[in-house]
């Protein structure tokens, strides 16, 4: 596919990304956040889960302080000082009620325009299986984003203090295999591989390679390959849903 990917809106001020695990938005669009803070944007991050699942050689109870420390250090480096956990827990996320209300009361508290997601469909776009917890987050994310600006839905968010927040404008999913548009990564690619090699105790359980040459390989490579369709410069691709 050749056609050139639209250039995300700008006219916003506040986002808030929105995952299953530690590392799912270094993987795809930390490049992204790097540029828009730098332009004097707020962007939180808010996680299901700990990722506490994600190291075979460690316990849960022993990774997840692990991991929210390295999650937390590497939002630091794009500019992301806002990063909360809803405790979910890893692997077995469900969607359903529970997690709609527990995102849709985070939109509530940040009054975010723009949400960030991850992929909510099946596949990568292929014979790549995505897993539960990223297909069951991301479609929430979308869902939570109405939910949010609908006082009857979830009544005991006002009743908490959470007044309906009906301002998202946008719901972005990164690694969408139907990208419609991009953002150039040029000045914040560099960060995003600092972002993604802070989680060095997950990435070298991962790879045998030198982890900064994986980061920098694998973020690059993704970043040149986009750029493909948005006129040669490096980019982080979304699939942008209107509101």
């Amino acid at each position: 596919m050749t056609e050139q990917l639209e250039s995300m809106p700008v006219d916003w001020r506040r986002a808030l990304a929105v995952v299953a695990h530690p590392d799912d938005l270094e993987y795809g669009c930390a490049a992204a956040v790097a540029v828009w803070t730098d332009g004097g944007r707020e962007v939180g991050y808010l996680l299901a889960t700990r990722g506490e699942a994600g190291i075979d050689t460690l316990e849960p109870e022993r990774c997840a302080p692990l991991r929210e420390r390295e999650q937390r250090a590497s939002a630091a480096v794009v500019g992301v000082s806002r990063v909360e956990f809803l405790d979910h827990r890893d692997g077995v996320i469900e969607y359903g009620v529970e997690l709609r209300r527990d995102i849709a009361a985070a939109i509530r508290r940040y009054r975010p325009e723009l949400i960030v997601t991850l992929n909510h469909r099946d596949t990568w776009g292929g014979v790549a299986w995505n897993t539960p917890d990223h297909r069951a987050v991301g479609r929430a994310a979308l869902d939570a984003a109405g939910d949010a600006g609908n006082r009857w839905i979830f009544p005991e968010l006002a009743e908490r203090g959470l007044e309906p927040w009906d301002g998202v404008r946008w719901v972005a999913v990164a690694g969408s295999a139907t990208p419609t548009h991009a953002v150039d990564v040029t000045a914040g690619l560099e960060r995003s591989v600092r972002s993604l090699l802070a989680h060095r105790t997950y990435i070298e359980v991962l790879t045998d390679q030198d982890p900064e040459e994986y980061c920098r390989t694998f973020l690059a490579g993704n970043a040149e390959t986009s750029g493909e369709r948005f006129g040669g410069r490096p980019a982080v691709t979304f699939e942008l849903f209107a509101r």
